[in-house]
Protein backbone atom coordinates (compact mmCIF):
# COMPACT_ATOMS: atom_id res chain seq x y z
CA UNK A 1 0.00 0.00 0.00
CA UNK A 2 0.90 3.64 -0.59
CA UNK A 3 0.85 5.06 2.67
CA UNK A 4 2.93 8.76 2.11
CA UNK A 5 4.04 10.58 -1.02
CA UNK A 6 6.35 13.73 -0.93
CA UNK A 7 7.13 15.73 -4.47
CA UNK A 8 6.04 18.47 -6.25
CA UNK A 9 2.66 19.66 -7.42
CA UNK A 10 1.95 19.16 -11.03
CA UNK A 11 -1.46 20.75 -11.10
CA UNK A 12 -4.82 20.43 -9.08
CA UNK A 13 -8.38 20.28 -10.16
CA UNK A 14 -11.90 20.25 -8.06
CA UNK A 15 -10.95 17.62 -5.73
CA UNK A 16 -7.49 16.23 -6.73
CA UNK A 17 -3.95 17.21 -7.20
CA UNK A 18 -1.14 15.53 -8.86
CA UNK A 19 2.01 15.26 -7.05
CA UNK A 20 5.57 14.16 -9.01
CA UNK A 21 7.40 12.08 -7.16
CA UNK A 22 10.80 10.21 -8.76
CA UNK A 23 9.33 10.51 -12.49
CA UNK A 24 5.84 9.56 -11.85
CA UNK A 25 3.14 11.41 -10.59
CA UNK A 26 0.52 10.21 -8.15
CA UNK A 27 -3.24 11.84 -8.58
CA UNK A 28 -4.42 12.15 -5.32
CA UNK A 29 -8.45 12.77 -4.16
CA UNK A 30 -7.64 15.23 -1.79
CA UNK A 31 -9.22 17.03 1.44
CA UNK A 32 -8.99 20.67 1.05
CA UNK A 33 -6.63 21.09 3.66
CA UNK A 34 -4.19 19.15 1.81
CA UNK A 35 -5.29 20.91 -1.65
CA UNK A 36 -4.67 24.59 -0.37
CA UNK A 37 -1.51 23.69 1.44
CA UNK A 38 0.59 21.93 -1.46
CA UNK A 39 -1.10 24.75 -3.35
CA UNK A 40 0.55 27.39 -1.09
CA UNK A 41 3.80 25.65 -1.09
CA UNK A 42 4.38 24.29 -4.82
CA UNK A 43 4.30 20.80 -3.16
CA UNK A 44 5.04 18.83 -0.57
CA UNK A 45 3.80 15.83 1.76
CA UNK A 46 0.59 14.00 1.66
CA UNK A 47 -0.73 10.58 3.95
CA UNK A 48 -2.78 8.50 1.77
CA UNK A 49 -4.85 6.07 1.68
CA UNK A 50 -5.24 3.48 -1.32
CA UNK A 51 -8.49 2.11 -2.24
CA UNK A 52 -8.98 -1.22 -4.26
CA UNK A 53 -12.95 -1.53 -5.56
CA UNK A 54 -14.60 -3.40 -8.67
CA UNK A 55 -14.91 -0.25 -10.51
CA UNK A 56 -11.49 1.45 -10.21
CA UNK A 57 -8.82 1.99 -8.14
CA UNK A 58 -8.29 5.63 -6.07
CA UNK A 59 -5.24 7.47 -3.94
CA UNK A 60 -6.75 9.39 -1.58
CA UNK A 61 -4.80 12.16 0.10
CA UNK A 62 -4.62 13.99 3.72
CA UNK A 63 -2.44 16.63 4.90
CA UNK A 64 -1.92 14.69 8.11
CA UNK A 65 -1.67 11.52 10.15
CA UNK A 66 -4.73 12.78 12.02
CA UNK A 67 -6.76 13.76 9.16
CA UNK A 68 -5.99 10.28 7.49
CA UNK A 69 -7.00 8.23 10.74
CA UNK A 70 -10.35 9.96 10.88
CA UNK A 71 -10.96 9.43 7.38
CA UNK A 72 -10.65 5.72 7.76
CA UNK A 73 -13.30 6.19 11.38
CA UNK A 74 -15.68 7.79 8.59
CA UNK A 75 -15.39 4.79 5.63
CA UNK A 76 -16.04 2.11 8.68
CA UNK A 77 -19.94 4.15 8.88
CA UNK A 78 -22.45 2.29 7.05
CA UNK A 79 -23.53 4.47 4.27
CA UNK A 80 -20.21 6.55 3.72
CA UNK A 81 -17.82 5.62 1.44
CA UNK A 82 -14.15 7.29 1.02
CA UNK A 83 -15.59 10.04 -1.73
CA UNK A 84 -18.07 11.32 1.08
CA UNK A 85 -15.70 10.85 3.74
CA UNK A 86 -13.15 12.68 1.76
CA UNK A 87 -16.27 15.24 1.21
CA UNK A 88 -16.99 15.50 4.81
CA UNK A 89 -13.23 16.25 5.45
CA UNK A 90 -13.50 19.45 2.92
CA UNK A 91 -16.36 20.83 4.39
CA UNK A 92 -15.19 20.89 8.08
CA UNK A 93 -12.25 21.24 9.42
CA UNK A 94 -10.99 18.41 11.02
CA UNK A 95 -11.35 20.14 15.36
CA UNK A 96 -14.93 21.18 14.26
CA UNK A 97 -15.57 17.60 12.97
CA UNK A 98 -13.78 15.73 16.19
CA UNK A 99 -15.99 18.27 18.22
CA UNK A 100 -19.09 17.77 16.51
CA UNK A 101 -18.64 13.98 17.32
CA UNK A 102 -17.78 14.68 20.79
CA UNK A 103 -20.69 17.00 21.85
CA UNK A 104 -23.24 14.81 19.52
CA UNK A 105 -24.17 18.05 17.38
CA UNK A 106 -25.68 17.19 14.00
CA UNK A 107 -26.22 21.04 12.97
CA UNK A 108 -22.51 21.11 11.54
CA UNK A 109 -22.47 18.03 10.31
CA UNK A 110 -25.76 18.27 8.39
CA UNK A 111 -24.41 21.60 6.55
CA UNK A 112 -22.01 19.60 4.75
CA UNK A 113 -23.14 18.86 0.68
CA UNK A 114 -24.48 15.88 0.22
CA UNK A 115 -24.50 14.40 3.88
CA UNK A 116 -27.92 14.41 5.40
CA UNK A 117 -29.50 14.34 8.54
CA UNK A 118 -29.84 10.59 9.15
CA UNK A 119 -26.35 10.30 7.69
CA UNK A 120 -24.85 12.64 9.94
CA UNK A 121 -26.63 11.26 13.28
CA UNK A 122 -25.60 7.61 12.19
CA UNK A 123 -21.69 8.70 11.76
CA UNK A 124 -22.26 10.75 15.63
CA UNK A 125 -23.79 7.21 16.97
CA UNK A 126 -21.36 5.06 15.46
CA UNK A 127 -18.13 7.20 15.87
CA UNK A 128 -19.16 8.22 19.22
CA UNK A 129 -19.11 4.53 19.93
CA UNK A 130 -16.02 3.83 18.58
CA UNK A 131 -14.56 7.25 20.57
CA UNK A 132 -16.34 5.66 23.58
CA UNK A 133 -14.17 2.55 23.69
CA UNK A 134 -10.99 4.56 24.93
CA UNK A 135 -13.29 5.36 28.26
CA UNK A 136 -11.41 1.87 29.88
CA UNK A 137 -7.95 3.18 28.61
CA UNK A 138 -8.63 6.77 30.58
CA UNK A 139 -9.22 5.68 33.43
CA UNK A 140 -6.27 3.64 33.78
CA UNK A 141 -4.83 6.49 33.07
CA UNK A 142 -5.59 8.03 36.01
CA UNK A 143 -5.45 11.41 34.37
CA UNK A 144 -7.49 13.56 36.32
CA UNK A 145 -9.22 16.06 33.94
CA UNK A 146 -12.35 16.72 34.31
CA UNK A 147 -15.40 15.98 31.91
CA UNK A 148 -14.12 17.96 28.66
CA UNK A 149 -10.87 17.02 29.58
CA UNK A 150 -11.94 13.13 29.13
CA UNK A 151 -14.21 13.35 26.36
CA UNK A 152 -10.86 15.66 24.51
CA UNK A 153 -8.69 12.42 25.39
CA UNK A 154 -12.15 9.74 23.26
CA UNK A 155 -11.63 12.25 20.56
CA UNK A 156 -8.20 11.99 20.40
CA UNK A 157 -7.54 8.35 20.78
CA UNK A 158 -10.55 7.94 17.97
CA UNK A 159 -7.64 9.92 16.11
CA UNK A 160 -5.09 7.46 16.33
CA UNK A 161 -3.13 8.93 19.15
CA UNK A 162 -2.02 6.65 21.77
CA UNK A 163 -3.48 6.92 25.45
CA UNK A 164 -0.53 8.12 26.49
CA UNK A 165 -0.18 10.84 24.03
CA UNK A 166 -3.45 12.53 24.31
CA UNK A 167 -3.47 12.43 27.97
CA UNK A 168 -0.16 14.47 27.74
CA UNK A 169 -1.86 16.99 24.98
CA UNK A 170 -4.93 17.11 27.19
CA UNK A 171 -2.83 18.05 30.27
CA UNK A 172 -0.98 20.33 28.36
CA UNK A 173 -3.70 22.21 26.74
CA UNK A 174 -5.37 22.33 30.34
CA UNK A 175 -2.85 23.90 31.96
CA UNK A 176 -2.38 26.26 29.30
CA UNK A 177 -5.75 27.83 29.72
CA UNK A 178 -8.01 25.58 27.37
CA UNK A 179 -11.65 25.84 28.25
CA UNK A 180 -14.36 23.92 26.56
CA UNK A 181 -14.06 20.89 24.58
CA UNK A 182 -13.03 22.49 21.58
CA UNK A 183 -10.79 24.48 23.11
CA UNK A 184 -9.21 21.77 24.93
CA UNK A 185 -9.20 19.60 21.32
CA UNK A 186 -7.92 22.30 19.44
CA UNK A 187 -4.86 23.69 21.50
CA UNK A 188 -4.25 19.76 22.32
CA UNK A 189 -4.16 18.85 18.57
CA UNK A 190 -1.61 21.90 18.43
CA UNK A 191 0.53 19.96 20.37
CA UNK A 192 1.38 16.95 17.54
CA UNK A 193 1.80 19.90 14.89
Amino acid sequence: MIAYIKGKLLYVEDNSAVLESNGIGYELICSSALKYRLMESGGGEAFTYLSVREDGVSLFGFDSRAEKNMFLKLISVSGIGPKMAIGILSGISLNDLVYAIAASDVKPLSKIKGLGKKTAERLILELREVLSTGDEMISEANVSVGGDGEDAIIALIGLGYSRQQASAAVKSAIDSGAKGLEDIITKALRNFA
